[in-house]
């Protein structure tokens, strides 16, 4: 392995207060707006349709540039990261490791992500690349970034629609963290846990499950799972609990629809 790339939102970043200022935008309190991503999640929907359950017919992407231009918009710091976020990357770049920051978020949330001097090789979101999670010109870029071959570059994120099917059938290894709505309710998935190379619960484990498999190091063989998301469907007894779905590719109005976008 020679290159970690990390997602951002529910992976590095927390999405209390995005989803806290949304409904104070939309005026509803904060654990309305919780319970509906949360019902989203569960029913592996994109889960800003939260926002429009709240408010038929509103396109997320003009609400954000409405916001923005009330002077209400994007705003990240210190205490959005996780806490494991800069022992974990600053770990990995001592062993050795080129490490990326490439998740689905605004031109804004890189500007603000970069302003924070994370241990990190580069920082860059969708909206800079003009292409979003799932699609696989998405994974391409990665890679053009990564500075090594597929199988020598991993991605780490929680959202396995997103995350770590695209990235898998893109050739890359991939690691599921269980973290965030996403991250917790699928993690036990027979999907998920079928493809990902890795699954941890913390980003600190990841120097010491990867110490082996540095630059210069042979990693070990990855699974034989380059399959297309389509291949991944669940399968009809891969469920949950009743009911439950494993997410689809969500149609988004802006990078910034879904919290961890």
């Amino acid at each position: 392995m020679e290159t970690i790339v990390f997602d951002i939102g529910e992976t590095l970043v927390r999405d209390d207060r995005h989803w806290a200022s949304w409904a104070d935008w939309l005026g509803v309190p904060p654990h309305t707006v919780s319970a509906l991503v949360g019902a989203a999640v569960t029913q592996g929907r994109d889960c800003a349709d939260a926002l429009r359950i709240l408010r038929p017919g509103m396109d997320p992407g003009e609400a954000y540039h409405a916001r923005a231009a009330a002077g209400r918009g994007e705003h990240l710091d210190e205490t959005d990261l996780y806490p494991d976020v800069r022992p974990a990357l600053a770990g990995l770049r001592s062993l050795g490791f080129r490490v990326v920051v490439a998740g689905d978020r605004t031109a804004r949330a890189g500007e603000l992500l970069r302003a924070m001097d994370l241990p990190a090789d580069l920082v860059v979101t969708s909206e800079e690349w003009g292409v979003t999670k799932p699609d696989r010109d998405f994974f391409t870029r990665v890679l053009e970034v990564s500075g090594a071959s597929p199988e020598a570059t991993l991605y780490v994120g929680d959202h396995p629609a997103d995350d770590l099917f695209p990235a898998k059938s893109s050739g890359l290894r991939a690691a599921h963290i269980r973290r965030g709505p996403y991250g917790h309710w699928w993690a036990d998935h027979p999907d998920v846990m079928e493809t990902a190379d890795w699954r941890v619960s913390a980003l600190t484990e990841l120097p010491a499950l990867l110490g082996g498999a540095g630059r210069g190091k042979t990693p070990a063989a990855p699974r034989e799972q380059h399959a297309s998301h389509e291949q991944h469907a669940p399968r009809e007894q891969s469920t949950l609990s009743e009911g439950s779905t494993l997410p689809e590719r969500p149609e988004r109005s802006a990078p910034s629809d879904r919290s961890r976008a």
